[in-house]
């Protein structure tokens, strides 16, 4: 089924064009319907709508779109899009009766320059009667919109002294309007010209390209000494310059080029410098420039033409740009006590070639030395001394080491010689060797000894130095064989026979080794040394001695300057030797001997040895068996063969009390007179402290009372032991001549250092060499610990 419409424009007839498009299923249902039931042919085409923006005319009627085909019932139109239901909405509306479309408000062309629009006839029901309408309606632009500038201010900078059509910059404005039209073509121009300072430049000075915007000078006289900068007033009109206008502003600033040379003011300087300072600063020199300030046209570098020694040097402040003047190298009054300096001055940068041709400003600086009390100089320091370590003491070792500038008179003194081997003049400063000097000190480094001497002046200004004395090695001490003893194997024959030996030498090389070993030709006449090496040498004998001590006279010398020499006797032992070269022992030799005894006298001389051993031993045994008192086994425990008081047999034990424990225990206490005590050390009964040979006394006793009848034997049955000794104990207690058994005891003094642990040790204050305890061994089990504390193994 074809379908046509037919438009109508406002505007004028416009011709209607034939097109083809395919439509797309939109989101309202009936656009659906009818698809692949109306076969489309061909559609009308439809040219764009112009549509005047900012018209004041609304509503306006745009377009009428009328179906030619006639329908039997009523045709509907409606209309979608971009400013109908889509944003900007409610620009645009469809009668949908007559099919006008017209605008509901106001275009904007710089918002919206176009609109693209859908128009569709439908039936009552939904139904669409024809494919959809493309309507295409473009907003043509109104010069409404006025040029505006890019930037607020615009700036820029120009060379003082620049030519005329010097490019200095370029402004730039835009517009909203169409740029397609008039209403966005610009124009550029100067409307006002200002200087800084005001009114120092009054003719025009700047021109613009109407089009592009570029600025240029246009005359010369830029000096920036006279005008530091511009301020343009700037203006851009639409329309090629007829339409509508903005304003703008521009600054122009004039740049300084190095076209002035830097003068000093004044020309000529006085100053003064203390001698003996360095690296302070003495004066100041000031310059004048009409460049620009802080800029490298106006900054200066200064030069001193006359100080071939470096001894002054001058540098710029950067602040003041003044040259600033320092003594670099200490001053001597003495030496010259004035200087005068030229000085010269340019900028660091170079100078333009429109500057005025002037000479190089200098200036002349008289620099006046003040003098000053200076310390006293040594020559050199260190103080340089080569000596040999067995210099003879009072040698001269190093003089006139100091001076002083004022010629003040010195004095010296060494105020550190840790080994105190150096003396010095305290008037002239000579030093000398106070003693031999020894390069085995710990202060001696690397050959060095270090010391430090002081000078002063009269008025106490004083210096040091260090004094570094080199040691030089001389050959103070001969070298010393060793070993000095050894043993040779007697087969002289025998390959590597001979005892090796060497040297030690105190001293360092050359003074050492390579060494020299000799035989003295009328002191060891069967001997011989052979020199191995350097350090090593053979001691052999010149023919087969016999087994036994030599004394082998080797006379050593070194290498050193004088030559030293010693003699040194070696102890040889010559011997034979095994198959390894080792002394073999005397049964060895024996042995290994091809003229010895036969086996079977070896074996009886070996037995008979062994016989006389046993026999020694058993005369031993014998011996100790006897010391035993003369006990006699068989007739009791405590026979002896003398009736002599049993008691000169017991020993004491320093008990001075009793106890609950030991009251029934076998006693004797003895107290005595300290005023008999002997004056023979070891006269005294062992642990007690009372002479042998004295009865001790009791002192609350008449001394002249009988003692009681002590038992002589004990019982020979040994169960009778325990009656022997309650009869001895009861005894003792009933004795006037010795003290009761819980009397306090007094001892004669003994001295300190007591061997006993404590008073209840039983150890003996005499010798076990003494007496002889193997009799305990019988007493029975009672006295066994006893007799194990006594045993003597």
């Amino acid at each position: 089924m074809a379908v046509q419409m037919l438009m109508v424009c406002v505007l004028g007839a416009l011709l209607c064009q034939m097109w083809s498009s395919a439509e797309e299923e939109a989101l309202h249902p009936w656009r659906n319907q009818g698809k692949g039931v109306v076969r489309v042919k061909r559609d009308w085409i439809i040219p764009p709508i112009r549509v005047l923006e900012n018209s004041k005319q609304v509503p306006e009627d745009l377009v009428q779109i009328k179906s030619d085909k006639i329908f039997t019932g009523e045709v509907i139109y409606k209309l979608e899009g971009p400013g109908v239901d889509q944003e900007p909405k409610n620009l645009f509306e469809i009668d949908d009766k007559t099919g006008v479309i017209r605008s509901k408000r106001p275009l904007d062309r710089e918002r919206h320059n176009s609109f693209t629009l859908k128009a569709f006839a439908l039936s009552p029901s939904g139904e669409r009667l024809e494919n959809p309408t493309t309507i295409e309606i473009v907003v043509l632009d109104q010069n409404d919109n006025r040029p505006a500038f890019t930037q607020s201010q615009f700036g820029g900078i120009v060379s003082e002294f620049s030519v005329p059509g010097t490019s200095v910059m370029s402004v730039s404005a835009t517009d909203a309007d169409d740029p397609m039209t008039e209403n966005a073509f610009l124009s550029y121009s100067i409307i006002g010209q200002e200087s800084i300072p005001a009114n120092a430049v009054t003719k025009t000075m700047f021109g613009i390209n109407n089009e592009t915007g570029a600025i240029y000078t246009r005359d010369v006289g830029l000096d920036r000494e006279v005008v530091k900068s511009f301020r343009l007033k700037l203006q851009v009109a639409d329309m090629g310059g007829m339409g509508l206008t903005s304003e703008g502003v521009a600054i122009i600033h004039v740049s300084d080029i190095n076209n002035h040379a830097p003068q000093f003011s004044p020309a000529s300087y006085s100053m003064t410098a203390v001698e003996n300072r360095e690296d302070y600063e003495i004066g100041r020199v000031n310059v004048t420039d009409r460049d620009d300030r802080g800029t490298g046209n106006w900054e200066a570098k200064y030069f001193i033409s006359n100080d071939p020694e470096g001894i002054f040097a001058i540098s710029a402040d950067p602040a003041t740009n003044e040259g600033v003047l320092t003594v670099v190298k200490p001053l001597d009054y003495e030496a010259q006590h004035e200087y005068v300096l030229i000085l010269t001055v340019e900028n660091v940068n170079p100078l333009s070639n429109k500057a005025p041709n002037l000479p190089m400003s200098t200036a002349t600086v008289v620099v006046t030395v003040v003098n000053e009390n200076e310390a006293p100089h040594f020559r050199e320091d260190p103080i340089q001394i080569v000596v040999p370590e067995s210099v003879v003491p009072g040698t001269l070792l190093k003089s006139n080491i100091a001076f002083d500038p004022d010629n003040s008179d010195l004095r010296y003194e060494i105020s550190r010689d840790p080994e105190r081997w150096l003396d010095i003049n305290r008037v002239t400063g000579d030093i000398t060797a106070k003693r031999t000097f020894n390069m085995r000190s710990p202060n001696v480094r690397n050959n060095i000894y270090n010391a430090v001497v002081k000078v002063t002046d009269a008025d106490g200004v004083s210096t040091t130095a260090t004094v570094a004395i080199t040691l030089k090695e001389t050959n103070d001490f001969p070298p010393q064989l060793i070993p000095l003893s050894g043993t040779v194997c007697r087969d002289a024959g025998r390959r590597n026979s001979g005892l090796s030996v060497t040297a030690v030498d105190k001293d360092l090389p050359p003074h050492a080794a390579p060494f020299t070993f000799e035989m003295p030709d009328d002191l060891s006449i069967n001997w011989t040394v052979i020199q191995v090496n350097d350090t090593h040498a053979v001691l052999q004998p010149l023919i087969e001695l016999e087994a036994g001590e030599y004394a082998v006279t080797v006379f050593v010398s070194d290498s050193g300057s004088p030559v030293l020499s010693a003699y040194a006797q070696v102890n040889v032992t010559v011997c034979l030797c095994d198959s390894f070269g080792d002394c073999k022992s005397e049964v060895g030799a024996v042995l290994g001997s091809s003229v010895g005894i036969s086996f079977i006298a070896l074996i009886i001389i070996m037995a008979s040895i062994a016989l006389l051993l046993l026999l020694l031993l058993l005369a031993v045994a014998v011996t100790s068996c006897g010391r035993r008192h003369h006990i006699k086994k068989g007739t009791g425990l405590l026979v002896g063969e003398s009736e002599d008081d049993i008691r000169d047999n017991v020993f004491n034990y320093d008990e001075q009390g009793g106890g609950e424990e030991d009251e029934n225990a076998f006693n004797i206490d003895l107290l005595w007179n300290p005023h008999d005590a002997p004056s023979t050390p070891g006269s005294y009964y062992p642990g007690s402290g009372v002479p042998r040979g004295k009865q001790p006394l009791r002192k609350d006793a008449p001394h002249n009372l009988p003692s009681p009848i002590y038992p002589r034997r004990p019982p020979a049955d040994p169960t009778d032991i325990e009656d022997y000794i309650n009869d001895g104990l009861e005894a003792a207690d009933n004795d006037p001549n010795v003290p009761p058994y819980d009397t306090a005891l007094i001892y004669d003094y003994e001295g300190e250092g007591s061997l006993a642990g404590s008073l209840s040790s039983i150890a003996s204050g005499s010798s076990d060499g003494d007496q002889d305890y193997d009799y305990l061994n019988n007493w029975g089990p009672r006295f066994q610990k006893l007799a194990n504390m006594y045993d003597p193994r």
